[in-house]
């Protein structure tokens, strides 16, 4: 069971830290609403991650795997709405004022809704933790109980390293908040979250 658990935290480190759509998201909220929006963002990735994980274990994300309309269905809403998120941040390009990493208290559920959404539209989650997870559970272990503590593993990793991020993003943003930075941020933020929404929504399994 060590040696498994090792492999998996192995296995997941460079998973969790490939860039992808939800550190894209939280990277640009810390531009945008400062650490604590950041981090707020990432507490939403980190619920759609448990959801997932909770899901996982009553078997309706195998459903999912297993269902070609459902899988569609959440796809293009996923695409869709990171399509959205890119549009948003074309508009916006370094409008208003400059966010310091100290932000004030603001309403911030709108940046913990975009953490869930973006999550829980991306259906290659839900079939990453019925496909991933079984394949590190110890020959004898019980499947379900293993897979979930794994599941477990991964949303804290994860949880663990949005933080690393969120805080790296903070160390470096007292240039990249500059105007012009922003500017040129927004765009290519933008770019990038349309191009991830593109390539989710026309992916064929």
């Amino acid at each position: 069971m060590a040696v498994a658990l090792l492999t998996f935290l192995a296995a997941a480190t460079l998973i969790i830290v490939a860039p992808g759509p939800d550190t894209l998201l939280v990277t640009r909220n810390v531009f945008r609403r400062g650490r604590r929006g950041g981090l707020v963002t990432a507490a939403g990735t980190v619920t759609g991650l448990a959801l997932w994980s909770v899901a996982a274990a009553l078997g309706l994300s195998a459903l999912l795997a297993a269902s070609r309309v459902g899988y569609d269905v959440v796809r293009v809403a996923g695409g869709l709405y990171l399509v959205w998120l890119g549009v948003q941040s074309l508009r916006s390009q370094g409008a208003g004022p400059v966010v310091s990493t100290e932000a004030p208290p603001m309403p911030m559920h709108r940046a913990y809704l975009s953490g869930v959404l973006s999550n829980l539209l991306n259906p290659k989650i839900g079939v990453f933790f019925v496909t991933f997870l079984p394949g590190f559970v110890p020959s004898g272990a019980p499947v379900g109980s293993t897979a979930a503590l794994l599941g477990a593993l991964f949303v804290v990793e994860t949880a663990l390293w949005l933080v690393v991020l969120v805080w790296l993003v903070g160390r470096g943003s007292g240039w990249l908040t500059r105007r012009g930075v922003r500017r040129w941020l927004d765009r290519a933020t933008g770019v990038v979250l349309i191009g991830f929404g593109i390539r989710v929504a026309a992916e064929v399994r």
